[in-house]
């Protein structure tokens, strides 16, 4: 069952109403908790803006996972700000980092929420962060500066070109007894984004030096869309010590 209400984000340019969307399992038992960035895509294929979606909630009831998963509708016009621990500029792209005000508001103020209306596992031990590209950024930034309320993170196709260095010293960050999947698809890298391999490399590097539990997957042939992720879903969520099934597509 999905639930959905609206709540007050600070956004970039101001308060705005965002929709969120929690995934409930059939078990009235407490918990864990799954948040997910651009709540957007994570559950219908209608709602998203792409046209696909996670389809979530189908992956978690076919194996009938005792999982909560909570997504938050995300800033189109300003996603770059938003989704962004640290100020850039790329060409034309340009974010002003304001990551830090919006996960102040997710663990001070939405996550207090989903605590007290649902049946959750509240410790850090049993809640986790999930995101994609600018997404799969502020997951890995989420571990890192969050670490007291995130034990871990699934970043896929993190967008960690925006800042190779920056990106890289999030790593170090990172609890000693966190969790992080990491992946990226071999169909993403651009010309576009000369920096994509060299970034990749760092992190890399640093999860080595950082010697936590990751996974850190280079998918040939994935694209940077839905439809890929939702394919990696299992086994992110596997990693993160939960039982799932392969999805159909």
């Amino acid at each position: 069952m999905i639930e959905e209400f609206s709540v007050t984000v600070p956004a970039p340019a101001g308060d705005e109403a965002r929709t969120v969307s929690v995934y409930l399992p059939k078990t009235k038992a407490p918990c864990p908790v799954l948040y997910l960035f651009d709540g957007q895509t994570a559950f219908f294929d209608g709602r998203s803006p792409f046209g696909n979606s996670l389809r979530l909630g189908d992956l978690l009831d076919a194996g009938e996972v005792p999982l909560i998963a909570v997504g938050v509708d995300c800033d189109l016009k300003n996603r770059l700000t938003e989704y962004s621990p640290f100020a850039f500029t790329f060409g034309k792209e340009r974010s002003e980092g304001k990551g830090k005000q919006y996960m102040d508001w997710l663990t001070g103020t939405l996550k207090p929420l989903i605590d007290a209306r649902y049946p959750t596992l509240p410790d850090r031990a049993h809640t986790f962060i999930y995101g994609s590209s600018m997404g799969g950024l502020m997951a890995m930034y989420a571990l890192a500066d969050y670490g007291s309320v995130f034990s871990g993170a699934i970043a896929m196709s993190a967008a960690v070109w925006t800042d190779t260095e920056k990106s890289a010293a999030l790593v170090k960050n990172f609890p000693a007894d966190g969790r992080l999947y990491f992946d990226y698809g071999t169909a993403e890298l651009s010309p576009r984004y000369p920096g994509q391999r060299a970034a990749l490399d760092a992190v890399q590097a640093a999860l080595a030096a950082w010697g936590g539990s990751y996974a850190f997957r280079l998918i040939k042939g994935a694209k940077h869309n839905e439809q890929a992720w939702r394919k990696r879903l299992p086994e992110a969520l596997r990693f993160m010590g939960f039982s799932v099934q392969e999805q159909e597509e």
